[in-house]
């Protein structure tokens, strides 16, 4: 992207398809409650679960500090940026399909920054216009600070940001349509994401239905829950999906991914 380029979608990140982007779960990082003390533990973990997920035929991936609970409302601390970095470039190293990474719980500055350092194609941001209520308190959405930074890095970054996020409640007078409508058109996002409730929940048809009437055109990808049961009417709803829970191991999110259920959920949503 060059001369300040504004070009939303997804399209040429994945040519003629709906994508389905498969979580990577980092186990806990540096410096969060739950560390066992081994960056490598984490990083050989992420490097299988990206080589699993691109075995199995999903079309991305995404990177994600889940297990660094509680999180942090707005920026992270320097470790958690550089472990990471540490983790992306491992996946990068071990697939071939296009990587993002979301770094809870909404530090897009650090998810640019590891996006332009490692050759990442997108970003996931929680909350990237307006504000929601949270487990960790009010967060508000930085889309202006987010699409500068982007610009002065000089990197094609896509942001990928929700609308009413999950483990979150909206403002009074917030409604979906509205902040779906703010973050395409005023945030300048370049996919939407709707997703459940909580981890785990799937997104409501209507939910996608009413984002997709009022995005103005904008990619809407299932942010939660798809699961082989409801995924055809879903996807026939969106245009992509991000995978997290239905592939672990057990059906836990965060427990990593599981190849037979990876594969099995290809074959039966894949087409």
């Amino acid at each position: 992207m060059t001369g300040g380029e504004q070009v939303q979608g997804i399209a040429d990140v994945w040519p003629d398809k709906k994508p389905l982007i498969g979580m990577v779960h980092l186990l806990p990082l540096p410096g969060s409650p739950r560390w066992i003390g081994s960056t490598d533990a984490a990083l050989d973990r992420a490097a299988r679960d990206a080589h699993t997920l691109q075995e199995a035929g999903f079309d991305g991936v995404l990177v994600e500090n889940f297990l660094d609970v509680p999180f942090f409302a707005d920026s992270v601390p320097a470790e958690t940026v550089a472990a990471m970095t540490a983790a992306v470039l491992r996946v990068m190293a071990t697939v071939s399909l296009p990587v993002g990474v979301n770094v809870l719980r909404n530090d897009a500055a650090a998810a640019m920054a590891i996006a332009a350092v490692t050759g990442a194609a997108f970003i996931r941001v929680n909350v990237h216009t307006g504000s929601m209520y949270t487990d960790q308190g009010l967060i508000e959405g930085k889309a202006y600070d987010t699409l500068r930074r982007r610009s002065d890095l000089g990197v094609d970054v896509r942001i990928l940001a929700d609308v009413h996020v999950k483990h979150a409640s909206s403002p009074a007078g917030s409604t979906l349509s509205d902040a779906a409508a703010d973050t395409w058109h005023r945030g300048l996002a370049d996919a939407l994401i709707v997703s459940g409730p909580g981890t785990n929940h799937a997104a409501s048809a209507d939910d996608l239905r009413v984002v997709k009437d009022t995005g103005g055109g904008a990619p809407v990808l299932i942010g939660s829950g798809l699961a082989t049961e409801h995924a055809s009417e879903l996807l026939s709803l969106a245009d992509g999906a991000i995978v997290g829970s239905a592939i672990m191991n057990d059906g836990r999110p965060g427990a990593g991914v599981d190849p037979g259920r990876a594969a099995a959920f290809i074959e039966a949503v894949g087409s």
